[in-house]
């Protein structure tokens, strides 16, 4: 995601592979492609040998785009289809199996080709625009939702510009943040198919999903009645209009790359209706819904301080949990892929291990990695693999002393919190034993100070934030309803 390019890991067979499977489903539902490369016995040993020997394919099947075994005398064909495989989209992983003895065949010089360049997309088909155009010479009020597939620079700059000549807002999801920066005279706020952003919906008369990905929504059904017409690179996500309730119904699309898209989408769009005032309003309104007080530290007043300071300057990557509502919603983000945060697996322990990948991609650019308590637990052995390599992170732990969004669960069904407690740590304690420099911070002033105290380190550096988590049940109302 930061760099734009396939990444690649390296696991044993057996416990490693197994170990890994969290981190490949988190790339299958982020559509991030990464080549998983696993170790193997000897293709003469496979089946043969029970000692750490699990079928790596069947493992990986769900979960990757292709799995394929580099097997003596067709490494190479395994390659070349692994190699089309990762430039497909929706983007994903792909599995490559290594047995002991591959590297045994020679490879045909004529194998040595490399990948051809990925086809750059063209024009729309006459035949899709002429499904669009009704529903666009229509449209007086559109409304353009970013998602995960525009996050290109040159995607970006062409949805900035679309929406700033035909005066047209732009909601982008988790993962689009900063395609449309926060302070752009027509972003309009954060989508994720939930309640706070339904009253500027309810005024759009069409919406155009500009490389939206049904596996960035809620999993709630789709109630919007107003057509939605897809725009972006091919990915099979249009779908008949009479599939209504789905997660993502699209009525028709233009399925080209974006830029191509819009500039189709633009010839054929009448004046705007919108006023840039009152998108403004709009989006100023969902800040406001989540400005909820508590007696004591709030997550929302943490992550407004943190921002104020770090958000020009830092990458922010996010966990899952309900520190996540006011990171994505009160974090400004100026430029794509400069939030990282797992959406599609929503997965708990993201924030530190993503935050190192984003900083060992891109030095010069310090990451601030937002997580809670809990989640930090699952993955804090990584605090020494950010101090090994000198990584500018600063992380700031939500420390709440709960498993919180379970224990809101809990609560909604008139239950006893059962298994939710997380008392006793001492993060700032914990980060010193690691090497790491540690602060505490009680208040908004401790705050404050401990941000300072965390920029001037030359590495990784923790903030352990005392959170008042008392008003998380009505932010998780006011966001999801």
């Amino acid at each position: 995601e930061v760099t734009g390019r396939p990444g690649a890991c390296l696991t044993t067979l057996g416990p490693g592979a197994a170990s890994v499977v969290n981190g490949v489903a988190c790339a299958h539902l982020e559509r991030a492609p990464i080549f998983v490369f696993t170790d193997n016995y000897a293709s003469s040993d496979i089946g043969t040998i029970e000692h750490q020997a699990l079928d790596h394919r069947a493992l990986f099947e769900g979960i990757t785009k292709r799995s394929v075994s580099l097997a003596p005398l067709k490494a190479h064909r395994s390659l070349e289809e692994a190699f089309r495989a990762i430039d497909e989209r929706p983007f994903g992983p792909v599995h490559i199996d290594c047995p002991a003895d591959f590297e045994s065949a020679g490879v045909p010089v004529s194998a040595a080709a490399a990948p051809a360049a990925r086809a750059e997309p063209g024009t729309p088909e006459p035949a899709e625009l002429a499904k669009v155009e009704a529903l666009l010479e229509r449209a007086r009020k559109p409304l353009v939702i970013v998602g995960l597939g525009a996050r290109a620079s040159e995607d970006a700059a062409a949805i900035r510009s679309f929406c700033e000549r035909r005066r047209v807002p732009a909601m982008v999801t988790y993962k689009a943040k900063g395609v449309v920066p926060d302070d752009h005279p027509w972003w309009a706020g954060v989508f994720s198919n939930a309640a706070i952003e339904r009253p500027l919906v309810n005024e759009c008369d069409l919406i155009i999903g500009v490389g939206l990905d049904p596996v960035e929504l809620l999993p709630r059904r789709w109630t919007h009645p107003q057509p939605v017409i897809y725009c972006g690179p091919r990915c099979g996500y249009v779908i008949p209009s009479d599939a209504r309730g789905l997660a993502l119904p699209f009525t028709s699309g233009v399925e080209t790359g974006v830029v191509a898209g819009l500039k189709a989408i633009e010839a054929l769009l009448p004046e705007s209706a919108w006023e840039a005032g009152h998108v403004r309003e709009r989006a100023d309104e969902q800040r406001r819904a989540i400005a909820i007080p508590a007696a004591g530290l709030t997550a929302q007043r943490v992550v407004e301080i943190a921002a104020a300071r770090l958000a020009r300057e830092c990458r922010v990557t996010v966990d899952a949990g309900a520190h996540m509502f006011p990171a994505t919603m009160l974090w400004p983000v100026y430029e794509p892929n400069q939030m990282i945060i797992s959406n599609g697996l929503s997965t708990m322990g993201f924030a530190l291990p993503a935050a190192i990948g984003a900083a060992l991609a891109d030095r010069d650019r310090p990451v601030v990695a937002l997580t809670g308590d809990g989640g930090l637990l699952m993955c804090a052995g990584e605090l020494l693999t950010a101090v090994r390599e000198r990584l500018r992170i600063i992380i700031i732990v939500f420390s709440d002393a709960s498993l919180s969004l379970i224990e809101i669960k809990q609560q909604a069904r008139k239950l006893a919190p059962a298994g939710v407690a997380l008392e006793g740590m001492d993060w700032s304690s914990v980060a010193r034993g690691f090497g790491v420099a540690g602060f505490l911070a009680e208040d908004e002033g401790g705050l404050e100070r401990a941000i300072e105290g965390a920029r001037a380190c030359p590495g990784p550096s923790l903030i352990e934030a005392r959170i008042d988590r008392s008003n998380y049940g009505a932010t998780l109302r006011a966001v999801r309803g």
